[in-house]
């Protein structure tokens, strides 16, 4: 006998998770196509995240819609991987030097903090809780956080103080979001935790 209040055989598991992504682009006009999609994406990042569409991306790209949603089924993987790109490309522009400066570790945590306090569509992507079921979306926030940590503790020397400056910009992005200090004050607590961190 079914269960009372059954919806099977039509019901459907909406907890199952989003559309998974195509694989990474592998040839040159594919990899050409990939780049010109984040790059235009990174402009729509700056927009409330309500307000970003996928067509609009795609027309601005230049790149048919079916295209973007193959690498991107959803707004959410589109904007974590605009800054997953972003990342990469800051890890890349660092000095090859194992350990940074004082000043050097305060320009690479105001690099983070202002990409995430300008950037709200990106913001909220990376602020919302986020199911495990979710497709890709827990693996782009893995991939997000490693770099994250990789990148500042190779600039501290230290993993365990690269996370505490990570949860210090995390805090502080949501304090100027939530309009509690202003972003010239966290500008400066930002600098300070810097400064305490690489003399820790």
């Amino acid at each position: 006998m079914s269960e009372p209040n059954s919806l099977e055989p039509y019901s459907l598991d909406l907890a199952a998770g989003l559309p998974q992504m195509a694989a990474a682009p592998t040839t040159p006009r594919q990899l050409l196509r990939y780049a010109r999609i984040l790059k235009t994406a990174a402009g729509f990042a700056q927009r409330q995240f309500d307000t970003v569409s996928l067509s609009d991306v795609s027309t601005r790209a230049h790149v048919p819609l079916g295209t973007l949603y193959r690498y991107f089924p959803s707004t959410v993987h589109l904007m974590l991987a605009v800054y997953r790109q972003q990342l990469r490309e800051l890890n890349d522009a660092k000095p090859a030097s194992s350990r940074c400066s004082q000043q050097e570790l305060t320009g690479l945590g105001m690099e983070i903090f202002h990409m995430r306090v300008m950037q709200p569509a990106v913001e909220h992507c990376l602020s919302r809780t986020w199911d495990t079921r979710d497709g890709d979306i827990p693996v782009l926030l893995r991939d997000i956080e490693v770099l994250s940590a990789e990148m500042v503790g190779a600039a501290i020397g230290d993993a365990g103080r690269a996370r505490i400056l990570l949860h210090v910009i995390s805090g502080l992005v949501q304090s100027v979001n939530c309009r509690r200090i202003s972003l010239f004050d966290a500008e400066k607590d930002l600098k300070n935790a810097c400064k305490l961190i690489a003399d820790a």
